[in-house]
This record gives structure tokens, C-alpha cells and sequence, in this order.
């Protein structure tokens, strides 16, 4: 009889061959795997297929050449990417600006005008930012368009000062960026580091731009860590300063209370001292309007939003007024080491001196890392607000069109670029100009903010007559400003007052208590210059954008209030979140309420 064939020697042999198969193509596999990674990351930097510019508008019968409508469109269109959570928009909202304007800038507002004016020119702008923020707040919710502010310039007001104030504001953080970076190298001097300066600009300067190529996602983290270290920083200040202001600093310290304010004095060079100070205050608090401009890339502005709005008020309150009153109370304004090298020399900050007094070793290197990761948020913060304006007007025609490219994860490449090479001027540092370089670079941002808040509450104060005229009820709008148009006339009369205080001590400047006095014709009008670069070239823009398109002045009637609002049956939203509140407890309305 024929032998029957061994089945199970052919069976095991197939069974090898497919496990040999199998490790085979496992091993083909990894290759393939990390070709289609390798090739997803490179098309992510393609251009959205959503990408649109605006056109240059044509000449119409009425002689303008400028298209409202499309710019409209185009911010509210934008294919930025939409990733940016509640979290994120609050730790932007209470911590965001809490830097180098706090932390040492109130070393040089103290010296200037003593304890008393730093606390009523704070709280004054603090007052006005609060105001300011609700209007923007208000506006942003309803219509969440990219650009925000400047957008809503063009929008309201006119779109030669949308073009005006969106250079500005891009310039603004432009100049920052190169600005924060050496400030953060300077701040490793205080450890005496023999590392050179180009090598942190360098490591600085290419950790903001990862941060930044990563999405407005890797942004939304790294202001979240940030902010998260600066508020735990300046908590642990208030009740350290607390404590030591009662003599609770060790077996040597003794109760301060207001020995200060008695001697040398709750203020400094009278008026003109508490003038100055309205400056610096408003330098400190740059950066608050940032989470309007990140509206646009909110998942839900509606429901995120109104908290993180909100929550300036106690970030005002708590964080600038109780901090800087106990650094009133600890440090006198004649203390000559709040004369520092730069705006961001560590030794200078009033709250490294208040612990250095206090004898504390140790902690003073706790605070100058806090400043230095501030330095660093700023420079994260200046890089995505630069690149997304210079996005949203080249969006609307006000820019060359190659700025609003926007690749398909939502990052506008080229205007991050564009930021990330102005970041570049931070290696002056180590040239022999790098005082003049960063002095006046520092006077052409000196007043940005300024002319961003006042144009924020007037744009309010028109879209609500608008809003009005149209037949609107205050009742259909997401969000309510807790302010009002009064609250918004305030701000803008208040940056008014400030632009008027800052030309008075431009021309007649606050003479240093140490050092060279300011003095002569030359000196006088350098120093003007650096404190009012900004007015000119705001000047200039508007001027010559409105000879060159004939822009219009906004009339109510022309304006659009619809396009760029993201919920389409907003009315029934309203009404079931009106009928939900209604169920709630008085303790929830309340909390709500404020935060």
C-alpha cells in the first residue's frame, strides 16, 4: 500500500512558514508605519484647503477700494484651528500677563512714585483694564473672528484704523519677542553664570519657536504650566510678605507694618511721580487682551469665554493690588537697587529685595527662576499674538497675502516664521549697540497697548449703538459686558488720560533719584522719543492707508453684526441656558456671577 503523506510534519512547516511570513512582514511593516508618519507630519504643512486671502477691493462708484464685506468674511472664515479647551483660556486669563511688569517693572514704578501712587495708578489701570476686557469680551463671544480687536476696528470703526491698530499690535510683540529673550539671558546672570549670553538666547529662542510649531494646542500647554508656576509664585509671596510685614521673619525680625509710608513717604516727586507710574502700570498689564485674540481658536468661546473673562478682576485684585501693596509696605522706594540694569534685571525686582531684607537665603533663586519662566511666557505669548494679527490682516487685504497661510493643522506657518526671524535680533546682545538697539525697540511697543485698549472700548461703544439701532435686544447677546458702555467710556477716557500723562512726563520726565540727571535740549527730545515712538508710527499707518484706499468711517447702519457668529440658532441656546440658571441655587448664581 502507498504511504500516506506525514501530515503532521507539512502541517508544522506551513505553520513555520507563516510565522517567518508574519515576522517578515512585521519587520516590513515598521518601515512603512513610520513612512506614513514621516509623510502625515509633511502634509500637515500644506496649505488648508479652507486658505483664502481677501481681494484688494475695486474702485465703486462711491470711491473706495476697499472691501469691508470680504475682510468680514475672511477673519470670520479663517481656518485657524479651533483646539484651545476652558482651561486654557483661564490660566491665560489669570496669569497670562503676570511677568517681568509685575515682578521688576514695579521696582522702577516704586522708586518713581512711591508706595501710594504704585498702588493708585495699579489700581486705577486695573480698574480700566476690567472695563476694557468685558467690552472685548462681549464682542469676542458673538463674534469669535480671528484677529479679534483689530478685526473688530476695521469692523466698527474704520477700516484704516483696523489697519492701524493691527500693525501696531503685530509690531507691538514683534519687538517683544527679541526683547524677553535677552531678558531671560540677563536673568541667568544672576547666578553669575559663565555660560555667554548668545548661548541662552540661543536655547530660548529655539524652545518659544518649538512651543509655537507644535499648534496653538502646545501653546495652550505651555501658557497653562507657565501661568500655573506664576500664580502659585506670587500666592506664596502674598502670605510670605504678610508674614514678614508682622515680624514673623525670625528671632531678628521685628514688625514693619507701614514704617514705610511714614519714611520716606507714601509718595515720591508728587503728581508728575504718580503719572509715570500710569505708564509702567500699563506696560505691566500688556498681554490681558491676549485671550480675545484667542477666541477664534476656542472650541466653545461661548461657554469659555465669560469664566475667563471674569476671572480678570480677581486676577487684578488678587494678584497685582494685595502683592504690590505688601511690596510697599517692604521695601523703601529709596532703596537704591531698585535701580536695575534693564527692565528685567532680577536684582532690581522689589519681591527679590523684600526676601533678600528679610535675610531668607535661597529663596531669592526660587523668585528669579519664577521671573525667568515668566520672561519666557512672554516670549510664548509674543510669538502667537504677533503671528495670528499678521495673519488675520493679511486675511482682510492689509497685509501681503503670503502672511495668512495657514497649513491644515491650523498654525499660520508663514507669520510664525516671520516672528520666529525678528526673534533673531536677540543675538545684539552680545554687540556693542545692544542698549540703543533694544531701547528704541522697546519705545516702539512702549504705547501699543494703549492705543489697542482705547480702540477695544470704542469698538464697543459702536457695536452696541449699532446693536441698538438694528433693533437688537441686550438679552440675545451670549455674553453681557458687567461693565456696560459706561464701563467702556470709562476705559476709553482713562487710555486717553494715560496717552496725555505719558506725553507730559516724555517732555518733562521724572528726574532719576540716582544716577545722570536728564538735562538739555538733545536729552530731553531722546527721551520723549523713546516714550512716545508709538504715537507716529500709529499716525502714520492710519494716514496713510486711509489716503491711499479712502476707507470709510464706519456708520451704524453699514455695520455687520452676523458674519462671524458661530451659533446659528443662538436665541434657543439662550433660552434653555436662561431656564437652566433658573434651577440653580443662590450660592451657584452668585459664584457665577463673579467668576
Amino acid at each position: 500500500m502507498p504511504k500516506s503523506p506525514d501530515t503532521s510534519t507539512s502541517s508544522s512547516r506551513t505553520e513555520s512558514d507563516d510565522r517567518v511570513g508574519a515576522v517578515g512582514s512585521l519587520y516590513d511593516a515598521q518601515p512603512k508605519k513610520w513612512r506614513n508618519v514621516a509623510k502625515t507630519a509633511w502634509d500637515s504643512f500644506k496649505q488648508n484647503p479652507d486658505y483664502h486671502i481677501t481681494e484688494k477691493g475695486q474702485v465703486g462708484a462711491n470711491g473706495q477700494v476697499f472691501d469691508v464685506e470680504g475682510a468680514a468674511e475672511g477673519t470670520a472664515t479663517s481656518p485657524l484651528a479651533r483646539k484651545l479647551k476652558g482651561r486654557h483660556l483661564q490660566m491665560i486669563a489669570i496669569g497670562g500677563s503676570i511677568g517681568t511688569g509685575l515682578f521688576v517693572g514695579s521696582g522702577k514704578a516704586l522708586q518713581q512714585g512711591g508706595p501710594a501712587s504704585l498702588l493708585v495708578a495699579f489700581s486705577l489701570i486695573g480698574g480700566m483694564l476690567f472695563c476694557t476686557v468685558q467690552a472685548l469680551g462681549e464682542m469676542a463671544v458673538l463674534l469669535p473672528v480671528a484677529g479679534s480687536f483689530s478685526a473688530y476696528s476695521t469692523r466698527f470703526l474704520d477700516p484704516a484704523w483696523g489697519f492701524a491698530m493691527g500693525w501696531n499690535y503685530a509690531m507691538q510683540w514683534l519687538v517683544v519677542l527679541p526683547l524677553e529673550i535677552v531678558a531671560a539671558a540677563i536673568t541667568i546672570k544672576y547666578w553669575s553664570s559663565p555660560v555667554p549670553s548668545a548661548v541662552w538666547v540661543a536655547i530660548f529662542l529655539v524652545l518659544i519657536i518649538s512651543i509655537n510649531l507644535v499648534g496653538v494646542r502646545g501653546y495652550g500647554e505651555a501658557e497653562f504650566v507657565f501661568s500655573i508656576i506664576k500664580v502659585i509664585a506670587v500666592i506664596g509671596f502674598i502670605i510670605l510678605g504678610i508674614t514678614l510685614n508682622v515680624g514673623g521673619g525670625g528671632k531678628n525680625a521685628d514688625y514693619i507694618g507701614g514704617r514705610y509710608w511714614a519714611d520716606p513717604g507714601a509718595f515720591n516727586n508728587g503728581f508728575k511721580g504718580l503719572c509715570s507710574v500710569f505708564v509702567i502700570a500699563a506696560f505691566a498689564f500688556a498681554g490681558t487682551e491676549l485671550v480675545g485674540l484667542a477666541a477664534a481658536e476656542t472650541a466653545n468661546p461661548r461657554k469659555s469665554l465669560p469664566t475667563a473673562v471674569k476671572q480678570v478682576f480677581w486676577r487684578i485684585c488678587l494678584f497685582y493690588i494685595v502683592s504690590l501693596t505688601l511690596v510697599g509696605l517692604l521695601v523703601p522706594y529709596t532703596d537704591r537697587r531698585l535701580i536695575g540694569q534693564s527692565t528685567s534685571d532680577a536684582k532690581a525686582s522689589p519681591f527679590v529685595i523684600a526676601i533678600k531684607n528679610a535675610g531668607i537665603t535661597g529663596l531669592d533663586s526660587v523668585m528669579n527662576v519664577v521671573i525667568m519662566i515668566s520672561v519666557l511666557s512672554v516670549g510664548n505669548s509674543a510669538v502667537y499674538g504677533s503671528s495670528r494679527t499678521l495673519a488675520a490682516l493679511a486675511e482682510q487685504g492689509q497685509a501681503p497675502s503670503w502672511l495668512g497661510y495657514i497649513d491644515r493643522q491650523g498654525r499660520p506657518l508663514k507669520a510664525i516664521g516671520v516672528a520666529s526671524a525678528v526673534g533673531f535680533l536677540a543675538f545684539l546682545a552680545a554687540s556693542d549697540k545692544e542698549d540703543d538697539a533694544f531701547v528704541w525697540m522697546q519705545a516702539l511697543s512702549g504705547l501699543s497697548s494703549i492705543f489697542t485698549w482705547g480702540s477695544i472700548c470704542l469698538a464697543h461703544i459702536r457695536f452696541r449703538k449699532a446693536w441698538r439701532m438694528k433693533g437688537r435686544s441686550l438679552d440675545e447677546l451670549a455674553f453681557r459686558s458687567q461693565a456696560g458702555v459706561i464701563g467702556s467710556w470709562i476705559g476709553f477716557l482713562f487710555n486717553v488720560l494715560v496717552l496725555c500723562a505719558q506725553f507730559w512726563t516724555g517732555f518733562s520726565p521724572v528726574q532719576p533719584r540716582y544716577g545722570k540727571p536728564i538735562e538739555g535740549f538733545s536729552a530731553l527730545i531722546k527721551n520723549f522719543f523713546q516714550a512716545y515712538l508709538c504715537f507716529p508710527f500709529v499716525l502714520l499707518c492710519y494716514i496713510g492707508y486711509k489716503v491711499v484706499y479712502r476707507t470709510p468711517f464706519m456708520r451704524c447702519k453699514h455695520m455687520d453684526l452676523k458674519t462671524g457668529v458661530r451659533e446659528l440658532n443662538l436665541p434657543q441656546l439662550l433660552l434653555d441656558e436662561k431656564f437652566e440658571r433658573g434651577s440653580w441655587p443662590k450660592w451657584k448664581k452668585a459664584y457665577k456671577f463673579l467668576c
